[in-house]
């Protein structure tokens, strides 16, 4: 059986050194007699690995102490519930955010917390089917909002955030999930960072938060269930309940993967020089256009169309039988997209763009 190139958006493609070391130990870990899958989370064992991912993810993000790191379960979606219930549940809170709205995930984050708090929308690119960021240098930020939320990689619409918003001095909460890891972030302009990993980092089933410790409550909130309050998990070292034990055992080998391949600063040169392969092609195309304003382009996803329907589907019932899997664009907008992380090779790139100018060709 042989690989192909997986294109999706997420769960998607995985480093092949740690599928094959994550395979060498199926039956046995380390000569423990069992699969990590089997392992108690209270054992030794799990704990040294998840000590070990912690140390190893605060090394590659340089996390200061200040910020608590934790592993949770219910992946990116349900820390739009979380974020608002636990901020805006503080002493200091007035019970007001600000959103910026790039894309279907931020708008669903949005929604999510103006069933509890008083959030507004402060910058939105709805008006061109989110496919550009706005301006954020002079946004009508509240003075007494707790928070600005952004979503920073929106995975549908294929933009990023180059640079972050003004927030006015506003705490900033981010979901990074589309681009977590895939470059390095100064933890400290954030007071939340987050990101489910199953789109670039490990399995899906797993959402890892990095917060700064004077937002995390002192105890229970009015309204915030027991399992959403940041307090229960990190009392707990992201074990109140049982965690998702193989995502983060998985989730620790890419991490050392990472770091054998020189960092974050290597890794968003790799992955600069990857998008840089498509997006060329993409501007010199006859056929093909991408859908983002140059200057908002993301690392991660790119989506691109034809222009017409029929052609679009043809191509991706050819690429899937060429051995590229995945190309078809997110229900919502159509045409094709491209996400390529960090654990897609150079090879995966430059074989799509052949494809696509043979198909051009005959087109």
């Amino acid at each position: 059986m042989g690989r192909v190139y997986n294109f999706s958006a997420g769960p998607a493609v995985l480093p092949e050194d740690v599928l094959r070391e994550c395979a060498d130990e199926m039956l046995d870990y380390r000569g423990c007699g069992m699969s990590v899958m089997e392992m108690s989370h209270r054992s030794a064992m799990y704990q040294q690995i998840i000590d070990d991912a912690e140390a190893d993810l605060r090394d590659l993000m340089g996390i200061p102490d200040n910020y608590e790191v934790l592993f949770l379960q219910g992946g990116a979606s349900q820390q739009f519930t979380a974020v608002p219930m636990n901020i805006c549940g503080l002493a200091v809170a007035h019970g007001k955010a600000d959103y910026i709205l790039t894309g279907m995930w931020a708008k669903k984050a949005y929604q999510e917390a103006a069933r509890f708090i008083d959030a507004q929308v402060v910058a939105s690119s709805a008006d061109e089917t989110f496919s550009y960021i706005p301006d954020c240098t002079g946004l009508a930020i509240r003075d007494d909002a707790d928070y600005v939320y952004i979503c920073e990689n929106n995975t549908i619409y294929g933009t990023v955030y180059h640079e972050l918003p003004n927030t006015k001095g506003k705490l900033l909460v981010s979901d990074v999930s589309s681009m977590f890891l895939s470059q390095p972030h100064d933890v400290e302009k954030y007071g939340v960072i987050y990101g489910g990993v199953q789109k670039n980092v490990g399995p899906a089933g797993l959402v890892i938060s990095v917060i700064r410790k004077d937002l995390i409550p002192e105890g229970p909130v009015d309204g915030c269930p027991t399992m959403l309050n940041w307090r229960t998990q990190a009392d707990a070292g992201s074990m109140y309940n049982t965690p998702n034990c193989w995502a983060i055992y998985v989730c620790g080998k890419v991490f050392k993967w990472l770091k054998g391949k020189g960092g974050l600063v290597e890794m968003q040169k790799l992955n600069a020089a990857k998008a840089q392969i498509l997006y060329d092609f993409l501007d010199e195309s006859e056929l093909f256009k991408g859908t983002v304003r140059k200057q908002d382009r993301s690392l991660m996803n790119v989506p691109f169309v034809t222009g017409d329907a029929e052609l679009d589907a043809e191509f991706v019932h050819e690429s899937k039988a060429a051995g590229l899997e995945n190309l078809k664009g997110h229900r919502s907008v159509g045409g094709m997209r491209a996400s390529i992380y960090n654990a897609m090779p150079v090879e995966g790139v430059e074989t799509l763009v052949a494809f696509m100018r043979d198909f051009e060709a005959k087109h």
